[in-house]
């Protein structure tokens, strides 16, 4: 590791460290959010600024009596395959619940395919999230969320922008955004690994949430090289591509994420699946209007089948 890598990571630790209480345990750094930005020139901060503004730009008003979707498909680490299958997810969300119009891409580096692109950080997340809450009848629309990373048991979600940002979304921290927003009727869809920790602090009676892993397993595929992670190529580029309802087409892609990770002789990684008692309310009009014809898969899969 060289010196100025050395050096981002102890301002990353310092800052972490700084944000919790004195005495607090490390397993309360569960409850916060850390975002280092180190070395960004002021003019690539600039065109973050413009490439977002452009994007929430784009955002389009809900519909009055129609339960509208908004879909943020969000690629927090820099290693390319994060980003594409951040891009793909957000064509594959928008089409089955009819976001156009109203979804965000948001990934950082190059892995989404082009340039133009907001970076998916911490803080754009909150900015995206804020916005569409603008745009959005808490009590008739639903955000559909989705985001891939690398995870940790401890903290939640990595953010990682090679050596220039550096962070961590915990359970508790992304519960508080969408919470801070209203934002109470959402779909949460948690590719990493260890993401199942996300489950109990953002379950509620008008959400689904939907991880990679349990609390305390990794999941496969973030190579990369890799177009797709195992979650990602199961339930967004296979299972979701069909007209079928949410549990059939999360029951499919469990199948095959077991199916795969035995024919590697890995760990099980126990993705989880939680669906409030209300979610119908939204849920079923959104599936009512689901296209009727499957698309095909895209991308080299992450497994050789």
């Amino acid at each position: 590791m060289g010196a100025r890598s050395s050096f981002v990571l102890m301002m990353a630790a310092a800052t972490l460290a700084q944000a919790l209480p004195l005495g607090a345990a490390p397993d309360e750094a569960i409850d916060g959010s850390t975002t280092v930005e180190q070395g960004r020139p002021a003019r690539w901060m600039f065109e973050q600024h413009l490439k977002l503004t452009a994007a929430l730009a784009t955002l389009k008003p809900q519909r009055k009596g129609v339960v509208d979707a908004f879909v943020v498909s969000i690629g927090l680490d820099a290693d390319p395959v994060f980003g594409r299958e951040a891009a793909e997810a957000e064509r594959v969300l928008s089409r089955r619940y009819g976001a156009e119009g109203h979804s965000i891409l948001l990934a950082a580096g190059p892995g989404a395919g082009g340039k133009e692109d907001a970076n998916g950080s911490p803080s754009n997340l909150t900015i995206a999230l804020g916005s569409i809450a603008a745009k959005m009848d808490p009590k008739e629309d639903v955000l559909i969320l989705y985001t891939t990373s690398h995870g940790s048991p401890t903290n939640g979600l990595a953010y990682k922008d090679g050596e220039f940002g550096f962070g961590m979304i915990g359970p508790k921290r992304l519960a508080d955004m969408l919470d801070g927003f209203g934002i109470k009727r959402r779909m949460a869809i948690i590719s990493a690994c260890y993401s199942g920790i996300f489950v109990p602090v953002l379950a509620n009676d008008t959400s689904v949430i939907v991880t990679a892993a349990s609390d305390h397993t990794s999941s496969f595929g973030c190579v990369p090289t890799n177009d797709w992670t195992y979650f990602g190529d199961a339930f967004i580029n296979n299972a979701l591509r069909s007209p079928v309802t949410l549990d059939t087409a999360v029951a499919q892609a469990f199948a095959r994420i077991s199916e795969w990770e035995k024919k590697d002789t890995l760990f099980p990684s126990q993705p989880q699946f939680s669906m409030g008692e209300k979610v119908g309310t939204w849920l079923t009009p959104l599936e009512a209007r689901m296209p009727k014809e499957r698309t095909k898969p895209t991308g080299k899969p992450a497994v050789t089948r």
